[in-house]
């Protein structure tokens, strides 16, 4: 992608040609502490509250097992996914600013095609579901200012729809943030954000078994006959794995990430070590969350003990840990629609260069600020992204189920298959190898999470239709 298909719509100018990285574009300031912000900010939503309910679907061994087992995965195949930013050396070969560009590189063939499919579908479903995410959280906030003046048995049911237009007002404020680079102190807050309602979820749990909570726990989980049916225990055990799985993927902004840092020290080096922050930091957190609450709410933990009303007191450390989750989603729908933006506006530049709607740059001075470029076709485009992702979430209330069935779609190709490949094909393995052999293994064990996560995604799909309403979600 030209440097002419990555110009911002409102940036700051740039600064003499000596401030120019190899690739003719403005130096890169990324450090290994602003990627780990923007991995974490990525990777840790407010999921982390909902692995409670995952791990009491599949007990103290099975469950803490497969957190661990998915970090490694993700760390091992991360690591060969940064080294192919480059091609064909990982140090001095060509850049590759795209997930898509990096496959072309290569694998190329309709495997490219397959990559823009899997990323950006993905990349849109998550914009869509952090909507709905959001919107709940906030709606938890009046919720528990209500049950503390009338009293637990109340129903105090709210529209989340007026919230879920609170969150794509900001979003169009935020999405006129130029690019990735420009990101890293949103990130860094949202990041901050993170830790904090994960920590307040935690303490919450902790006081819970320290004051004498005595819930039920298994080493396998719900007891069928008395929690769940075999039919239940399946497909529960199926969108457990599933979320487990889906709770590490970053891959699908991994790329567009390493492309903010610094060129010294090598960015495959430094998006390593930023990789093993973000994934351990993140699996510290994941266990600690799942466990501590299994161990608090035993085999009814909720699938959000926060947003769920899991904890009623104290309402005030509630509002603060639900504020903090929308903040978070703040910033992480930015994180995700930005290589949206990207692609897109990188393609009108391609496909329409001499039109002065797309390309034209109008500089407008704001103080304190000083001289930034304005472009009218991103500023509409932009907008109207946001406000259709908005719509669809209003309609379809349900969308975090069908989220589960497009993580399903995508765990496997983006975070397992094409990095594997691409390693494969850069280290030149020679076929039934033993390096090449247990790569393959490790693709196609994956697949058959992915599979059987698409299954519980569908099964929860099919049980949401049969209470559809559109625009009329309430929490």
């Amino acid at each position: 992608m030209s440097a002419a298909m990555q110009k911002s719509n409102f940036s700051l100018e740039h600064g003499p040609e000596e401030h120019l990285d190899d690739d003719g574009r403005h130096k890169r300031t990324g450090t290994v502490v602003t990627a780990s912000a923007h991995i974490i900010t990525a990777v840790i939503g407010s999921g982390v509250l909902s692995l409670a309910w995952a791990i009491a679907q599949l007990g103290w061994v099975v469950g803490p097992a497969v957190l661990v087992a998915f970090s490694f995965i993700t760390y091992f195949t991360s690591t060969m996914l940064a080294d192919c930013y480059r091609a064909p050396d990982p140090v001095t070969g060509k850049r590759n600013y795209t997930y898509m560009e990096v496959v072309r590189a290569y694998l190329g063939g309709r495997k490219v095609q397959l990559c823009g499919l899997a990323q950006y579908g993905n990349l849109i479903g998550v914009t869509i579901g952090y909507t709905i995410t959001a919107s709940i959280s906030m709606v938890a906030i009046k919720r528990s200012n209500c049950f503390h003046k009338h009293g637990h048995r109340v129903g105090c049911h709210t529209s989340n729809n007026p919230f879920m237009i609170i969150f794509g007002c900001i979003q169009i404020i935020l999405s006129q943030i130029p690019d990735f680079s420009e990101l890293s102190w949103l990130s860094i807050v949202a990041a901050v954000m993170s830790f904090t309602y994960s920590s307040i979820g935690l303490a919450l749990s902790i006081a819970k078994v320290v004051g004498g909570a005595r819930a039920r726990t298994s080493l396998t989980g719900v007891v069928i006959g008395v929690d769940v049916t075999w039919t239940e225990k399946i497909w529960r055990t199926f969108q457990a794995v599933g979320d487990i799985a889906f709770a590490y993927a970053y891959s699908t902004v991994l790329i567009e990430i390493q492309d903010t840092l610094k060129s010294s020290p090598p960015e495959n080096k430094v998006m390593k070590r930023a990789s093993l922050v973000g994934v351990s930091t993140t699996t510290l957190f994941y266990v600690l969350c799942g466990c501590v609450g299994y161990a608090a709410f035993g085999n009814d933990a909720p699938g959000n003990f926060l947003t769920g009303f899991g904890f009623y007191e104290p309402f005030w450390l509630i509002d603060i840990a639900n504020v903090c989750i929308a903040i978070h989603l703040i910033g992480a729908y930015q994180v995700f629609c930005q290589p949206i933006f990207a692609f897109v506006e990188g393609w009108c530049h391609q496909r329409w260069p001499d039109n002065k709607f797309i390309t034209g740059e109008h500089p407008v001075t704001i103080p304190c600020v000083g001289t930034c470029h304005f472009n009218s076709f991103r500023l509409v485009w932009r907008t109207t992204y946001v406000v259709v992702t908005a719509i669809v979430a209003m309609i379809f209330p349900f969308f975090n189920d069908f989220l589960g069935l497009i993580g399903a779609a995508s765990f496997w190709p983006l975070t397992v298959y094409f990095p594997i490949e691409m390693h494969i094909a850069q280290a030149r393995l020679k076929k039934y190898s033993l390096r090449w052999t247990w790569l393959k293994v490790l693709s196609y064990a994956c697949l058959v999470v992915s599979l059987i996560a698409a299954a519980g995604s569908i099964q929860g799909l099919i049980t949401a239709l049969k209470s559809f309403k559109p625009f009329m979600s309430q929490s």
